[in-house]
């Protein structure tokens, strides 16, 4: 059995060795011939598949993304042709809740702003945007949440609409998926009349896609405010070519890597990994926890006097983003968008570090943290 897999998926080896043969390829360069002979394909989110990718290739079985998101599948012509799909739903939840509570603290403390009084809109509750509910729930931040899909499914669901958020919420992140049609489309859902809308100093995190905001009206605004905006994009409309007029009005700007922890990435292996077994009816013989390798940073004892205000500290032990911010400024145009996030530098989610005290608070639980 053949199988191809984007060479920035980590661990395909060792999880796929035992059922075929594995061939990596780069996911933005990928051509019908390269797959021609492939059973089993898997991609991350840089690679469209559609019929101009699989036209040369008559024995597919399964084809899946190690991402959250599937806007770069063609869903219908998977199914017309009988060809098995499946992503990586949560694969990464816990590494994006992470960014964008690091880059929360980061903008904290450059602007000195009390995060207990402020109001986060979420926009996009799934599993990503669920989780970082949760974490901002743990560390007495309110929230306001907009997911219409989900308030037309669910009668409890306390849904805000999308115009409510834009009025009343301090800072704004995006968590959706990006659609282009139906009834909650999301393509430019932030345009010139939305964020004419927020209030003059309303901060907004994208770390969804980069065409949920329209990146030439953001500059716009950004460009002609009165007073500064604080801004946080992980993703840019067209990468790897991104508009980086942006760059001196972004507070924080990286590369896509807001779900690329070691175990957010690997995790997505993992997933498909179970998923082909499933399809090929094999027994599931391998798990993530066999694979990763020791962390930097494994325990740490904290006393009676540490306090909420105290878990930025023990976070940035594991992940500081102005790092990652600060290797985007200085190296973009040298080595340009793709290489960065192929040579993107291992971070361990808070789960790797284990906490030890005589009384655990709650909210490290809550956060993710590892309880030793």
């Amino acid at each position: 059995m053949r199988i191809y897999a984007d060479e920035n998926m980590p661990l395909v080896s060792q999880f796929f060795s035992d059922i075929g043969t594995v061939s990596l390829f780069n996911g933005r360069t990928v051509s019908a011939q390269q797959l021609n002979d492939a059973d089993i394909i898997l991609v991350r989110s840089v690679t469209d598949v559609n019929e101009a990718l699989l036209q040369l290739n008559t024995k597919v079985r399964f084809v899946g993304t190690a991402t959250i998101g599937t806007d770069h599948i063609d869903h219908a012509y998977l199914a017309s042709r009988s060809i098995a799909f499946s992503s990586a739903p949560g694969c990464n939840a816990q590494s994006v809740t992470e960014y964008v509570l690091a880059s929360l603290w980061c903008l904290a403390q450059k602007y000195q702003w009390d995060l207990s009084h402020k109001t986060v809109g979420i926009v996009g509750v799934g599993n990503i945007g669920s989780r970082l509910a949760n974490a901002l729930q743990a560390l007495n931040i309110t929230t306001l949440l907009c997911d219409p899909l989900r308030a037309a499914q669910e009668s409890d669901f306390a849904h805000s609409d999308f115009q409510q958020l834009c009025q009343h919420c301090d800072i704004i992140s995006f968590h959706t998926p990006l659609c282009t049609s139906g009834n909650f489309p999301t393509k430019y859902l932030l345009n010139a009349q939305t964020l004419a809308m927020l209030k003059p100093d309303c901060a907004i995190i994208n770390a969804s896609r980069g065409a949920v905001i329209d990146n030439n009206a953001l500059l716009h605004d950004l460009q002609t405010a009165q007073q500064r905006r604080a801004i946080v994009l992980d993703v840019w409309e067209h990468e790897p070519n991104i508009m980086t007029a942006l760059l001196p009005y972004v507070d924080i700007a990286t590369v896509h890597i807001a779900g690329h922890s070691i175990e957010g990435k690997a995790r997505g292996t993992e997933m498909l990994y179970q998923r082909c077994c499933e399809l090929l009816n094999i027994p599931i013989t391998k798990q993530l926890t066999q694979f990763l390798p020791a962390p930097a940073f494994k325990d740490i004892h904290i006393s009676e006097n540490f306090g909420l205000p105290d878990v930025q500290n023990i976070a940035r032990l594991l992940y500081d983003v102005r790092r990652d911010d600060a290797i985007l400024r200085q190296y973009l145009h040298k080595q340009g968008f793709d290489w960065l996030r192929k040579n993107y530098s291992p971070r361990r989610e808070f789960s790797s570090l284990q906490i030890r005290a005589s009384v655990i608070p709650d909210y490290l639980r809550q956060l993710g943290f590892g309880i030793a």
